[in-house]
């Protein structure tokens, strides 16, 4: 059955994994509209800001999306709680196998941003992103996971509870034992960020 592209773009996520199971391409291209940049971002958080890992690690989580469509049992998981799993277990399989970091290639340089903001407040926005990267690097990887889902990807305790395959007393303590620790990582690094007291 084929929907016209309004109607999908109100169409809740389980029913478009079904259309895309019975061939629908717009729903899968919807489903990745809606997923991939969520993916993409928890991903590169994840491997300390490595795009390139985190494109692979994005494209083999909707790939495996794909290929469970026909399998999904409706009403057991949420897609994005799901996702979130998959690409946790996927960055931990990365993280694990690094051996040394690999060195920036072209590609992978970033963007030179336009002008739309000042110089100065670009790189300061470009700082702060660093030293977030950084800090969350610091973490050992289950805190680093937990403060991700909770405070960027916004996720609830009981989700992260899920995705993690823990208890919501774990995610509690993972989050704030990682956002104490994160907090004392980049403690140094407040006016140097721009940042002034008390903000």
């Amino acid at each position: 059955m084929k929907m016209p592209f309004d109607v999908i773009s109100e169409t809740p996520d389980e029913a478009l994994l079904v259309l895309y199971a019975n061939g629908d391409p717009l729903a899968a291209r919807e489903l990745a509209a809606r997923y991939l940049p969520l993916v993409m971002g928890f991903a590169t958080r994840m491997l300390s800001g490595d795009r390139a890992e985190a494109e692979d690690v994005a494209q083999e989580a909707m790939l495996r999306l794909w290929r469970i469509a026909p399998d999904w049992r409706q009403g057991e998981a949420k897609i994005s709680t799901w996702l979130y799993r998959v690409v946790s277990n996927l960055c931990t399989d990365r993280l694990r196998g690094r051996t040394r970091r690999r060195a920036v290639g072209l590609d992978e340089a970033p963007d030179i941003a336009d002008d739309v903001q000042g110089v100065e407040a670009s790189l300061m926005d470009r700082d702060r992103m660093d030293a977030l990267n950084e800090g969350l690097a610091s973490l050992p990887e289950r805190q680093r996971q937990a403060v991700v889902l909770r405070h960027i990807e916004g996720l609830s305790n009981p989700e992260i509870a899920q995705v993690m395959d823990i208890g919501v007393e774990a995610v509690e303590s993972l989050t704030a034992r990682g956002k104490r620790a994160l907090a004392t990582a980049m403690a140094g690094r407040r006016a140097e960020l721009g940042y002034e007291e008390g903000t």
